[in-house]
């Protein structure tokens, strides 16, 4: 089969669509051949060489798809050739074939095509898994989102919104800003030019945000903490902006503050299993009213995978930058 694989040995780590091996079954798994399959943060830091890979996973890069079945293991039962699945995956979306365990398989819908399908897996669980989850987001309480114009971040938006939260969020370009607003974000802060802390604070009267969900990381610990009330949490998914703080522990012991850490990719099956159900119970039927929707950005062949980070690396898109492997 062809992939993506990247030149690890050459300035700039190209990314090339060349022959490898092909992917195997093991008695628990299902092989798929992918139609599309999405970009993420994750896998421009893999690229760069920032971002280890769980042990036992694909060394290609992707972390979602949508495709259909081509064939499965010894013991697996319930699936025909030719289904039409998507999935989260440990890695591997960026090529013709994957091989994963058929229980981290969901059906697709006969309504909606694979761009759809591979715009939801990791997006729309990773929002799903730390505002609802990790961060434990009630009906009415209000939280702010950093990089609301992300994949992760517009589904945060969406799927808050739809359990009645009040949504900030903050994003980098009037556009962006735009489309926070749209997809129902009542402030959304340009961080570039603006004090999202003072911003918030005038806006909500001197009040407080109950849950942050922070993909920056080092810069903004201390004021994140600085916005959230008593008993707040703040649950931090990524450090694009370093990985290193200093924080003063009685602002965090005083007002009784929760801060998590959270990463889903090296979560054991099991975990993810335990997520998507948890998710399907909760916003399942909006997904398939279209209540709740991917937000694509743009679509390149695979074989423009370089193309495609370097938009994703350039902050450009709002959404979900896409892959389309087939036709």
């Amino acid at each position: 089969m062809k992939a993506i694989v990247v030149q690890e040995d050459l300035p700039g780590r190209p990314l090339v669509w060349e022959d490898v091996p092909d992917p195997v079954c093991g008695p628990d798994d299902v092989l798929v051949d992918v139609h599309a399959t999405a970009l993420n943060r994750a896998d421009l830091m893999q690229r760069a060489g920032g971002y280890p890979v769980p042990p036992g996973a694909s060394q290609i890069l992707g972390l979602e798809m949508a495709g259909t079945i081509a064939g499965w293991g010894s013991r697996v039962l319930g699936w025909q050739k030719g289904n039409r699945v998507r999935a989260l995956l440990t890695g591997g979306g960026y090529a013709e074939q994957v091989v994963l365990p058929a229980r981290m398989l969901i059906a697709m819908p006969d309504d909606k095509d694979f761009i759809w399908g591979a715009a939801l897996p990791e997006a729309v669980l990773t929002a799903y898994l730390n505002l609802f989850m990790e961060a434990g987001l009630q009906d009415g309480e209000t939280v702010l989102i950093h990089g609301g114009a992300s994949g992760v971040g517009t589904y945060g938006i969406q799927m808050a919104r739809l359990a009645g939260c009040r949504v900030l969020v903050t994003a980098g370009s009037e556009a962006k800003l735009a489309a926070c607003r749209e997809l129902g974000a009542e402030l959304a802060v340009n961080y570039k030019e603006e004090d999202f802390v003072e911003r918030i604070r005038n806006h909500l009267g001197g009040a407080e945000v109950d849950v942050v969900m922070d993909m920056v990381g080092g810069p903004y610990l201390e004021r994140n903490m600085g916005l959230l009330r008593t008993y707040g949490r703040l649950v931090i998914i990524s450090t694009l902006g370093g990985a290193e703080a200093t924080i003063h522990l009685g602002h965090l012991m005083r007002p009784r503050l929760r801060l998590i850490g959270s990463v889903l990719r090296p979560r054991s099956v099991d975990e993810k299993v335990a997520i998507m159900k948890s998710f399907k119970r909760r916003f399942l039927g909006n997904l398939l009213d279209g209540s709740l929707k991917p937000i694509i950005d743009s679509i390149y062949p695979v074989e423009r995978a370089e193309d495609a980070q370097a938009h994703m690396a350039a902050n450009r898109n709002i959404g979900k930058v896409m892959l389309q492997v087939r036709d």
